[in-house]
């Protein structure tokens, strides 16, 4: 006989997203406007930038306190006065003022030396092998799309989303669970996994009469309740984005001036405004991915690279800024790229293919500071550095310490955990200004990160 359990795992995973008209009954929108007045949503929520093409992690943590990277980038290098000073070693670009901000405020961490073992430089083979969390590639399904059916998801139809106009990210491909991919404002499309046919035999047999097929039935008219509700949620942000005036925001582009419209959907800045709107309606939805692309500088890096990283921090900083009270405390923003740049430039005043590179994560409850120390300059293979963190691991505290999923179960393998997340941790009175980050009555916080040492 049908249970529950056997019911979520084989057929809606976390939420079932089933078919919502274009004519909603009023006594479905009544039930679910009523359902809105239950338990506050308390779950954490993960927010995942991918910085596609290999971001160039040398020039994004600068190591400009040591002599061996000037000589590697004659015309790329920072110099010491050109740095946001992370301490006398290490530095932020020139451009990531705002997470510059993060890192004073002890709301972001610089996961440094971070790749896998026997890396590879294809961007699609890298990209699959972070995405999968299998260096083997042998998996099909994301490692995101895995956490889900495993997710605590209070009253959420929505589990994961990707905004975006791409087809879904490997990462949210492949098992059990609803994701919707959220293209722009006029329109979106729900690409649901699971299998359509066992889902549509057991709502029929929930018919029967049977008192615990009974009890599955109305969790299904629960679900539909809050699929409705969270479809509402969705089209109310983005009718406020669409509504929401223009800031201003401009740059030169060409010779001329260019109004920046920063709620514009194929932006980061206007894709994370939208995710901070949905998170403030309690839309319930524990993962966001999101892409920023454009990373693969092989040739005149020093311009691109300056206006990617301007705008990823510009945006990340801007989305903590506009969260409030526990909305922030709910928040932890990861970035990621499927490999780092070679140490030496190019002919071309670029960077080609190369292995580690460096990792962000951003919030309240994370534990601020450099984490690890930054990877020889002269001990290199092939060129690259040398990396000393494997990815999982930073997958697995996340997992395990913030989205509370099992990590072996999704990655296969246990992954000693970083020490990344303290949820004892505060953000400080009055919003999200500078201070924050100490442990319960002003201590330190519970976790300390890694000792950063000169290679």
């Amino acid at each position: 006989m049908s249970n529950r359990r056997d019911f979520l795992k084989g057929t809606l995973g976390a939420s079932s997203l089933l078919a919502v008209g274009g004519v909603v009954p009023e006594f479905l929108a009544s039930a679910a406007r009523a359902a809105e007045q239950g338990e506050a949503k308390k779950d954490t929520v993960l927010v995942v930038i991918e910085l596609t093409g290999g971001n160039d992690g040398l020039n994004t943590v600068v190591p400009y306190g040591d002599d061996e990277y000037a000589k590697a980038r004659p015309t790329l290098a920072f110099a010491k006065k050109e740095v946001l000073k992370l301490d006398d070693y290490h530095g932020l670009h020139p451009r990531m003022q705002q997470m510059k901000q993060l890192y004073d405020q002890k709301k972001l961490a610089v996961i440094q030396g971070v790749g896998y073992p026997n890396p590879d430089r294809s961007h699609f083979e890298s990209m699959d092998i972070w995405q999968l969390a299998d260096p083997k590639r042998a998996g099909a399904s994301g490692w995101l799309a895995r956490s889900i059916p495993g997710m605590t998801i209070k009253d959420a139809g929505v589990p994961g989303m990707y905004l975006g106009d791409d087809r879904l990210p490997v990462a949210m491909q492949g098992a059990d669970g609803g994701v919707i991919s959220l293209a722009d404002r006029a329109s979106f499309r729900l690409q649901l996994t699971g299998n359509a046919g066992p889902r549509k035999a057991l709502i029929q047999d929930l018919n029967t009469g049977d008192d615990a097929k009974a009890d599955l039935a109305a969790f299904v008219r629960k679900r539909q309740l809050q699929t409705y509700t969270s479809l509402q949620k969705i089209e109310d942000a983005l009718r406020e984005a669409g509504s929401a005036p223009d800031n201003g925001g401009g740059e030169f582009i060409n010779g001329r001036f260019v109004r920046n419209n920063p709620n514009d959907l194929t932006t980061l800045s206007g894709k994370l405004g939208l995710i901070g709107r949905m998170i403030q309606k309690n839309l319930g939805t524990r993962i966001y991915y999101v892409q920023l692309g454009g990373f693969d500088t092989h040739s005149g890096q020093s311009a691109d690279h300056a206006k990617l990283l301007g705008d990823l921090s510009s945006a990340v900083g801007n989305f903590f800024t506009a969260l409030h009270g526990e909305h922030a405390e709910r928040v932890a923003l990861m970035t990621y790229s499927e490999f780092g740049r070679r140490v030496k430039e190019n002919g071309s005043r670029g960077t080609d293919h190369g292995s580690g590179s460096c990792m962000f994560l951003a919030g309240t409850q994370v534990v601020g500071g450099l984490v690890g120390k930054h990877p020889s300059m002269t001990d290199l293979t092939d060129g690259d550095i040398k990396y000393h963190t494997d990815f999982r691991r930073v997958y697995a505290t996340i997992l395990d310490n913030w989205l509370g999923v099992d990590s072996k179960g999704v990655l296969g393998d246990t992954f000693e955990k970083l020490p990344l997340i303290d949820r004892k941790k505060k953000a400080p009175a009055g919003g999200p200004g500078p201070g924050g980050g100490a442990g319960p009555g002003g201590g330190p916080p519970v976790f300390v990160p890694m000792p950063v040492e000169k290679p």
